[in-house]
């Protein structure tokens, strides 16, 4: 059996709320890391995520 290709990522707020997404993604058609504008709860605003290391 081969291996799944899609990994699951965590995507934080840059506005150091500590409010989270997680998505998946697939490493091998987008390597760099994923930055999406997104809603954040804590802050009620609009603002950057970024991709970090789901633990």
């Amino acid at each position: 059996m081969a291996k799944a290709v899609k990994i699951k990522i965590k995507l934080e707020s840059t506005a150091g709320t500590g409010s989270f997404y997680l998505a998946e993604k697939n490493p091998r058609t987008h390597p760099e890391k994923l930055t999406l504008k997104k809603f954040d709860k804590k802050s009620r605003k609009h603002e950057e995520f970024v991709e970090k290391k789901l633990k």
